[in-house]
């Protein structure tokens, strides 16, 4: 990592600092919640604090109501600060027709200042910016340990941080400092925000359901508060509920319009199969995007869309442009080696699979090298990777984190089908319905020799209507094996055509499945046996 947020857990030490990233800058400014832009004592204000006597406030099971916290000498120094400003400002505008020639031009904002400007608009900040503000919050805390805004501003960050640098011990840290933050001051007293980051956290740690609940109860609370809106449409997309992420989605474009907003919007068309409507969005994000952390993730995007379409030339571009919009954005390094790939560039995504593994270590990218490492022969490096991917689930469920999903879809093709069937019936029983969990179920059920089963899941899957090359593929192979060969056919041809090079080991599968069944005769019907 380039970066890291200081006082990192034991026994991990943090490495030094990038000279292009700048860390450990105090902000001068209020600790208060980077988020909350409004008046706190407006009644309309939904993210304001909630008066305590306020009947209709429903205290959370086994919550102690407590007053707010006094203002600290900080903020009543800069009550003073204010005045004498405010002051300053009318004798400045009597000397502005004389003044002494200089033009020193605006202060640039300080990285604490740009990471805070980033969580007020909704947007990622830079990891060096996100560091700064992890710093000046721990500081803070330190001489403050009933800040209750602080610590949620904390614990919300060590959660992004967490997710961004694939450093799961700082989850654990981000619990800690949410449920701080809740003691000084519960939800219904005005610390909602609070609440959205334990949703946060729930979604980082795949616990949907936690992350439903946490977020329904802000909105049912303050429904205009627009920061619960991402966090409920990721816990409604991890459920499987579309219906529940599109109405989120929209509601939360109403009231966060911009890059945000657009973002979002693109997501949700694609997770519905609209796929021109998904690109034009997130083009429109990118061209509006303008804050570097911001406008890298919106070409990410473009570079995801594009690979899914099969056109890896333009992946590639998308994701270069992101990688020098933000050299930080570590996630690009993966999609574009997935995409080299495809180029039949293999040196190049070997190399570039593993500077990812060494900047964001995913186990997701260690199935993916493991496989072009088996598709190339290179059966020992293969299984090196296959191990590592088991190394790092397994440290990521010590820090509460539920990688079945993951894990399931190693065990399908490369360990025991068995175990992965069992694995998706427990995240079946706990809610987790997605598409991605549909299709895995579905193609687990078949390699465990269960195809009439598996059947219904993957038709469930790509009846969503998403286009994924790799859903297609497996409800044709499944469709085969029960010989219907007609909609097999016709499936396969899809994922042929969605994209060309999907998998390095599967596409490779599915053109010798199409081969096999031949083509359709002419004039007759198309289910004919081969």
């Amino acid at each position: 990592m380039d970066v890291m947020p200081q006082q990192d857990p034991e026994p991990r030490q943090p490495p030094e600092p990038s000279p292009r990233h700048p860390r450990d800058v105090r902000n001068p400014e209020s600790p208060q919640d980077p988020t909350d832009v409004r008046n706190p004592q407006d009644p309309q204000d939904p993210t304001g604090v909630r008066n305590p006597q306020d009947p209709g406030a429903l205290p959370a099971e086994g919550a102690t109501a407590v007053p707010p916290p006094p203002p600290t000498l900080r903020t009543t120094l800069r009550r003073a600060a204010f005045g004498a400003v405010a002051a300053g400002v009318l004798l400045a505008g009597a000397l502005v027709a004389v003044g002494d020639g200089k033009d020193e031009g605006p202060r640039e904002p300080g990285p604490v200042e740009r990471a805070e400007a980033a969580a007020r608009a909704g947007s990622p900040a830079s990891l060096s910016d996100l560091t700064a503000l992890i710093g000046d919050r721990q500081r803070w805390v330190e001489a403050h340990p009933s800040d209750a805004p602080a610590l949620a501003t904390l614990g919300t960050a060590y959660v992004e941080w967490a997710r961004r640098s694939a450093d799961t011990a700082y989850y654990a840290r981000a619990e800690e400092a949410l449920k701080r933050s809740l003691d000084a001051r519960p939800g219904e007293h005005g610390n909602e925000q609070a609440w959205v980051g334990l949703a946060a956290l729930a979604n980082a740690r795949h616990d949907f359901v936690a992350a439903k609940r946490w977020g329904e109860t802000v909105k049912a609370r303050q429904p205009k508060t627009w920061s619960v809106y991402p966090v409920l449409i990721d816990a409604y997309t991890g459920l499987g509920d579309q219906k529940a992420a599109t109405a989120a989605t929209e509601k939360f474009g109403e009231l966060r319009k911009g890059v945000p907003a657009l973002a979002r919007t693109s997501e949700l068309y694609r997770n519905q199969g609209w796929r021109e409507d998904a690109l034009a969005t997130a083009r429109e994000a990118a061209d509006r995007a303008t804050r570097p952390a911001e406008k890298a993730a919106a070409l990410h995007r473009l570079g995801e869309l594009a690979w899914e379409r099969g056109e890896p030339e333009e992946a590639v571009a998308q994701f270069d442009a992101a990688l020098r919009t933000d050299a930080g954005h570590h996630a690009s390094l993966a999609g574009r080696a997935r995409a080299l790939v495809a180029l039949d560039r293999a040196p190049e995504a070997l190399a570039g699979y593993q500077r990812a593994l060494e900047q964001l270590p995913r186990p997701e990218y260690a199935l993916e090298l493991g496989e072009l490492y088996e598709s190339l022969g290179l059966d020992g490096d293969a299984r090196t990777q296959y191990a590592n991917l088991r190394k790092m689930v397994a440290g990521a469920e010590k820090a509460g984190v539920d990688e079945s999903l993951l894990l399931a879809r190693f065990e399908t093709d490369h360990g025991d089908p068995e175990t992965a069937v069992e694995l998706l019936r427990g995240q079946w029983r706990k809610q987790h319905r997605s598409a991605a969990v549909a299709d895995a179920l579905g193609w687990a059920l078949h390699r465990a020799g269960k195809s009439q089963e598996g059947l219904g899941y993957a038709e469930r899957a790509v009846g969503t209507g998403v286009r994924n090359a790799s859903y297609a593929y497996h409800l044709g192979v499944i469709q085969r094996e029960l010989e219907d060969y007609g909609p097999a056919r016709r499936r396969l041809e899809e994922a042929v055509r969605t994209n060309p090079a999907f998998s390095p080991l599967a596409a490779p599968l599915a053109r010798r499945a199409l081969e096999a069944l031949g083509e359709p005769p002419s004039g007759g019907p198309g289910g004919v046996r081969p």
